[in-house]
């Protein structure tokens, strides 16, 4: 044990001797390039003398990286995400231009902006060095991870009764956004997804459900974490009684749909026990929570969503990688669009403006954010994590669900799975991965590209109103631009459309391929009899028009050539809507009974052969509404957990088939009841003020786990996916 234990710590100094050595090179190579950069005295200095210097120089910044950064990034967590980790490079810069002061005699010397560049440089560098080290040394990488977990284990070990049972299965879930099962099966065949394959041959199985009417992240996250899709029409829509617009990525709206569904169930939510949400839209009532959109408005030590950020930019060495990555995926999306633009690929959307950097964001900053967060929480040994990756979706909507584009999205997704497989190994309870989507995407050229004119300006000429000459755009509203804005501290941007104002023009909101119009001066529900009074050309127009569907007005569907069928009659809407897929017309009827369903619900055209959708928005690849692969997501889970027995329909049956695993693993999941004087809202962590005495991640404190975490010897068997046997998977986060 002692010559183990020397043998460890010998290892270990080896390391930091070769990462010291390799930034002293570095140091004297920058010196030597970068004019503003010096290490000698003004009359020079010998090699020897040069070299020592640098050896101090970069010591001290070593030291001031590992000692001081964490203080200055929890003094800097109230600040915007995105600005913080612009303020990581002039920060490290500092840090340097500090060391560069210890350094005796005063040999050092570097231009600010120089510094900047220089610390930029090392902590890549030390950090490049410090993992090629752990990668190549697999038991160092397995030691460390369990001198983590071990460590957890015997804090919290410390305060729990003696005769404790082993701790009980933990369940990862990770939502794969956008990824239909079509699509997740040919990832696999073709090699795309080793690590998802090889899951697939070894135990875990694989199934497609179905999804509502809205087939979009918010009714489906909302339904799956809070058990509730009541009252979700659509991704946004119009709500008459307070003249607002509810959209799904705003955070105001994401905390209140989270409200609705908490109140309507008398439940906090899937993660209540024991739980962490991860890049989320809604918190599923957990405690620990990182990027989740429903408390993201918030200001002040009671926003808990921003512990990911600290945990993440606590190394400078994950900034200056992350920020690398993201201008390098910056610059690939620009090239694949130009290529896009050279060949003329059809159909295309415009991808230029900021959404490279949109893109690079969910596509780099969001995931490796959300992955850090997971691997702690694994490490934590906390009872369940339910985490979004949101890139497949993002790139998806402006690239097509399939392709080379996303063909690179999928690869990069593989890895971060194989690397949270990989953890879990090492964490103090065994752990389930389950892995599900919220939605598929269904491709096709957009409603204005084919047709040359919007959903609104269609609408407008059946009721007679003018229309611009210049034919307007309904920009793709998808989550990465709503995480980006509440990264920085901004409100969702929405068109005009989203905040109407006062007057009797009809208000169209589009979603996917799925639009709703509603008309702000008819009070309630708006009946066929009304419309028609109001506007006779409309629903003629619409329900004619080749892009169109079908309609829903007032409980009627309506097709081309004057079809109709009542949803209270048998078999009349089954024959009209049979074109779009089993269950369709159980989808329709549920949302025709929604107390928020519009005036007129419109559902795009939908090509059975192709599988091609029309989106009211800028997206060809889309969800939202009825038709393909876009309500058809998937889930998979570890063959230890039940069969989830028939078909899912609807995201509420997710959550149960959820509930019940987590039953099998630990025992009931019991609802929070409220506290005496404070409603159901109030007492759901993430939604109303935090339980008292409670901390958070990144805040000081970790919530305990139920039980006492225990973790197998170092000796025993490791089974899984680590680098020594085989796996092409990279750490991509430390």
């Amino acid at each position: 044990m002692r010559r183990r234990r020397w043998r460890t710590t010998g290892g270990t100094l080896v390391r930091v001797l070769l990462v010291w050595a390799v930034s002293t090179l570095t140091m004297l190579a920058l010196a030597g390039i970068l004019p503003d950069f010096r290490l000698q005295s003004d009359d020079g200095d010998s090699i020897t003398r040069i070299g020592l210097t640098a050896a101090w120089g970069a010591g001290a910044f070593g030291l001031l990286s590992a000692l001081v950064w964490p203080l200055v990034v929890r003094a800097l967590l109230l600040v915007p995400a995105l600005v913080l980790g612009l303020l990581v490079f002039f920060l490290n810069g500092s840090l340097l231009l500090i060391a560069l002061r210890l350094i005796p005699d005063g040999r050092g010397e570097a231009a600010p902006e120089t510094a900047v560049v220089v610390a930029a440089v090392m902590s890549a560098v030390a950090s490049a060095t410090s993992t090629a080290l752990a990668v190549r040394d697999d038991e160092a990488y397995r030691r460390r991870l369990y001198r983590l977990a071990d460590r957890r284990r015997r804090r919290q070990a410390s305060g729990d009764a003696p005769g404790n049972r082993p701790p009980a299965p933990g369940l990862v879930v990770v939502q794969l956004d956008g990824v239909g099962h079509e699509v997740l099966r040919e990832a696999c065949d073709s090699g795309l997804m080793p690590t998802v394959a090889g899951w697939l041959e070894h135990g875990h199985r694989v199934m497609p459900w179905r999804t509502d009417w809205s087939s979009q992240t918010g009714a489906s996250q909302l339904g799956i974490l809070h058990g509730s899709t009541f009252d979700v029409p659509a991704f946004r829509w119009y709500e008459k009684e307070t003249g607002e617009v509810v959209v799904c990525n705003r955070p105001t709206s994401a905390a209140e749909l989270q409200r609705r569904a908490v109140a309507r169930t008398g439940d906090a939510g899937l993660l209540t026990l024991d739980g962490a949400s991860r890049g989320n839209l809604f918190s599923g009532g957990a405690d620990q929570l990182a990027l989740v959109l429903s408390v993201s408005a918030r200001r002040g030590r009671a926003n808990r969503s921003r512990a990911g950020y600290f945990a993440y930019f606590s190394d400078p060495a994950n900034a200056v990688r992350t920020a690398l990555s993201f201008v390098s995926d910056a610059v690939r999306e620009i090239v694949q669009s130009l290529r896009a633009r050279i060949r003329d690929d059809r159909p295309r959307v415009s991808r230029g403006g900021l959404y490279p950097l949109i893109r690079a964001f969910a596509t780099v900053i969001e995931r490796d954010v959300v992955v850090a967060a997971v691997i702690g929480d694994v490490l934590a040994g906390r009872a369940v994590v339910y985490a979004d990756l949101v890139a497949y979706d993002e790139v998806a909507h402006h690239s097509g669900p399939r392709g080379r584009d996303t063909d690179q999205v999928l690869e990069r997704l593989d890895r971060s799975l194989a690397l949270i497989a990989r953890v879990a190994e090492h964490a103090p309870r065994p752990y389930r991965i389950v892995l599900l989507s919220d939605h598929g995407q269904s491709p096709g050229e957009t409603f204005l590209g084919r047709y040359g004119l919007t959903l609104k300006d269609l609408v407008r000429a059946g009721c007679g109103l003018p229309v611009s000459r210049k034919a307007g755009r309904t920009h793709s509203g998808a989550e990465a631009r709503a995480a980006v804005l509440a990264a920085l501290h901004r409100p969702v941007e929405e068109d005009e459309e989203a905040h109407p104002g006062p007057g009797s023009d009809p208000v169209v909101l589009a979603s996917g391929n799925l639009a709703l119009i509603s008309f702000p001066d008819i009070p309630g529900r708006a009946s066929r009899a009304r419309i028609d009074r109001t506007h006779p050309a409309l629903l003629a127009t619409l329900a004619n028009h080749p892009g169109v569907g079908f309609l829903l007005v007032d409980g009627v569907v309506l097709g081309p050539d004057g079809a109709q069928a009542r949803l209270d009659a048998p078999g009349e809407a089954e024959r009209m809507l049979a074109a779009f897929g089993p269950g369709a017309v159980e989808a329709v009827r549920r949302t025709d009974a929604f107390p928020h369903v519009a005036d007129i619900m419109v559902n795009s055209a939908y090509d059975p052969d192709t599988g091609e959708v029309h989106a009211f928005e800028e997206q060809i690849g889309s969800h939202g509404g009825l038709g393909g692969e876009q309500g058809r997501p998937f889930l998979m889970w570890p063959a230890a957990l039940s069969d989830p027995g028939a078909e899912l329909v609807g995201a509420e049956a997710v959550h149960g088939v959820l509930r019940r695993w987590l039953r099998e693993a630990d025992g009931p999941q019991v609802p929070v009841a409220p506290a005496a004087g404070r409603t159901s809202a109030a007492a759901v962590p993430g939604v109303g003020e935090a339980p008292a005495g409670e901390t958070s991640a990144g805040e000081g404190g970790e919530r305990p786990s139920r039980e006492a975490p225990q973790i197998s010897p170092p000796n025993g068997h490791l089974g899984g996916i680590l680098p020594s046997e085989g796996s092409p998977a990279r750490d991509e986060t430390r």
